[in-house]
């Protein structure tokens, strides 16, 4: 196995990766909560970790990806009393939509997908168990988490509350510190509730985490219960704080020997936010640029970087993409060899160095200067195309792109009616040319040529691109 250095949020800087087994590792990535569409923040997110799960597959270890879905939230409960909808038919429909966003990016598919209401049982076992320990007690409007039990709390984000939060939120007199949080809320009548001994209500956000990694994950008898627990920046507090400290005083055991953190999105300078108007959904976004091209504009950036989108960044982005498709044209039908083991080794060292982006799509850009500049010299050096192919392929495998046929990935964007058009005028082409009606045939050229689409002739068959 090639070292693997990653930068740990508990320790505030970059370790080395000891997996707690042998050629294994389990790694929880806290999802969303679906009563929206998916956005920019989701996809940072989901991207970062993917390119996680797709370097340690390629450095030989079997990955255990998790991802849950919070799917019982107070905001899942305004949308059922603004439209009208059951639980169940207001988050199916989002789990679905965010399944398919993630499936437009390329994103390799999770190893369990624990939904929240699927866990309750789970969550009440543990905050049972909390109760017997003192560490949780019960006020009027739930039962909460006594802070000052953990000695440890504060240690993984170096906050012991939120200053804001509390500034904002009324003094609850009823809890012992104001630090505590909720793990489960009582019910009210307009809410969706379950029954559980220490009174009818739903879990707080916080346990649901906790209680499914214990349930689907947890090593025994380890130090720690996963290798990895990674998200958003803004989940480290309070959220992953709070996690840890239910499960350090609910077991003998840590929640995760590594902690990792994606940075905000930021669009035009602003923070994302609903209020600005700038949140940036998703499927807004791929109306015009394909899911391959927000992927890989999301790794111009480092993965911890605060991310700043804008749309002619996201351009010149795009033009860079363009150059890895404008290369695999010329290596076009070749069958693929080995990929070039220096190429390989410098790709996997870039992103083993806490997954440095930046340098191997430094390396990649390198490879298309070079390759460019052999074919221009020997266009038929069929050992360096076949070779390409192989490479093409390796950064399909680790990066996630690439992986388009090479005059497909120029067609993005043209509409049902229009695509129709040129397949009618490529087919007529094709007749006339097998009828040796040249003339015919070179006026279909420039019809085509006149909808900005280049054609070209393979021995596979006729390929095009929108110019």
């Amino acid at each position: 196995m090639e070292k693997i250095h990653f930068f740990d949020s508990l320790k505030k800087q970059k370790v080395l990766f000891e997996p707690i087994c042998d050629n294994e590792v389990k790694i929880y990535v806290c999802g969303p909560t679906v009563y929206d569409d998916s956005h920019l923040g989701h996809a940072k997110s989901a991207v970062t970790f993917d390119l996680l799960h797709r370097v340690l597959k390629s450095n030989g270890y079997n990955v255990n990806m998790t991802k849950n879905f919070t799917d019982i939230d107070d905001k899942i409960i305004k949308k059922m009393h603004d439209t009208n909808q059951s639980l169940e038919k207001i988050t199916h429909f989002y789990i679905n939509e965010y399944k398919n966003d993630m499936k437009i990016l390329n994103n390799l598919e999770n190893t369990h997908e624990p939904k929240a209401t699927d866990n309750i049982e789970a969550m009440i076992e543990m905050i049972n168990d909390l109760m017997q320990k003192d560490i949780a007690y019960k006020i009027s409007d739930g039962i909460y988490f006594d802070t000052s039990k953990d000695k440890e709390y504060g240690s993984l984000s170096k906050r012991a509350s939120d200053e804001n939060s509390l500034a904002r939120v009324k003094i609850n007199v009823e809890k012992r510190n104001q630090s505590d949080f909720a793990l489960w809320k009582f019910a009210k009548e307009v809410d969706v509730s379950y029954e559980a001994p220490f009174g009818i209500g739903r879990p707080g956000w916080h346990i649901e985490c906790s209680a499914m990694i214990k349930k689907h994950l947890a090593y025994e008898n380890e130090a720690f219960q996963i290798d990895i627990h990674g998200g958003g920046a803004d989940l480290l507090f309070p959220h992953h704080e709070n996690e840890a400290a239910q499960t350090r005083c609910s077991s003998n055991s840590s929640l995760a020997k590594y902690w990792m953190h994606n940075g905000f999105i930021t669009v035009n300078g602003e923070k994302m936010s609903k209020s600005l108007g700038n949140s940036f959904f998703l499927k807004d976004i791929l109306k015009s640029y394909s899911g391959e091209v927000i992927r890989f504009y999301l790794f111009t950036s480092h993965y911890r970087a605060d991310f700043n989108f804008s749309e002619e960044d996201l351009l010149s982005s795009k033009k860079r993409l363009d150059k890895i498709y404008r290369l695999k044209k010329r290596v076009y039908g070749m069958q693929s060899s080995a990929v070039n083991k220096t190429f390989k080794g410098n790709i996997l060292n870039a992103l083993n160095d806490d997954l440095n982006t930046s340098k191997a799509l430094a390396v990649i850009d390198e490879l298309l200067s070079v390759s460019n500049d052999k074919l221009d010299a020997n266009p038929k050096d069929k050992n360096l195309k076949k070779e390409l192919v192989s490479n093409f392929e390796f950064i399909s495998e680790i990066l996630g792109v690439s992986h388009n046929d090479a005059y497909s990935y120029f067609q993005f964007g043209i509409n049902e009616k229009t695509l129709l058009e040129i397949e009618a005028l490529i087919e007529k082409r094709s007749e006339a040319k097998k009828e040796k009606n040249f003339e015919l045939s070179d006026k279909i050229r420039d019809e085509l040529k006149a909808l900005d689409i280049s054609i070209m002739d393979t021995p596979s068959g006729v390929v095009w691109e929108k110019l």
